[in-house]
């Protein structure tokens, strides 16, 4: 009987010993939106750009510590003489609740097709959004 005890306890104390070791990363913050603008204020809801147009993204994060890291991924998703998947220039902003501007200028122009910006919170993709240039 006394060996069962020191055995459970042991076996409780492992398994403590391993919650310990594991790392837990529990964050209740999140985006409230998530939109793509021709504009850097946000006023002008887009999907579709000019080959000459300065991409905007903009972000509502709730929720989030000050050391929130937030990052856009622009890809291209179906674009002459690229291939799927191309990343295109990627951004981290670390910041705590608020609204987040994302922004991204061709260095001519952008080949006309289908693009896509991933947005990451804190290292986990949250959200895609495409959207096209003509």
């Amino acid at each position: 009987m006394r060996k069962a005890f020191w055995a459970a306890w042991a076996v409780l104390a492992l398994l403590l010993a391993a919650a310990l070791a594991c790392s837990f990363n529990f964050s209740t913050a999140h985006f409230e939106s998530a939109i793509m603008t021709s504009d850097s204020a946000g006023e002008n809801k887009t999907t579709t750009y000019g080959t000459a147009d300065t991409f905007y993204c903009i972000v509502e994060l709730a929720n989030a510590p000050d050391d929130t890291t937030t990052k856009a991924v622009w890809k291209t998703v179906e674009v002459e003489g690229q291939e799927p998947d191309t990343v295109l220039g990627e951004y981290k902003i670390e910041s705590g609740n608020g609204t987040i501007t994302f922004e991204f200028s061709p260095e001519t122009e952008w080949p006309v097709g289908t693009y896509k910006v991933e947005l990451y919170l804190d290292g986990d993709e949250e959200e895609t959004l495409e959207f096209t240039v003509q």
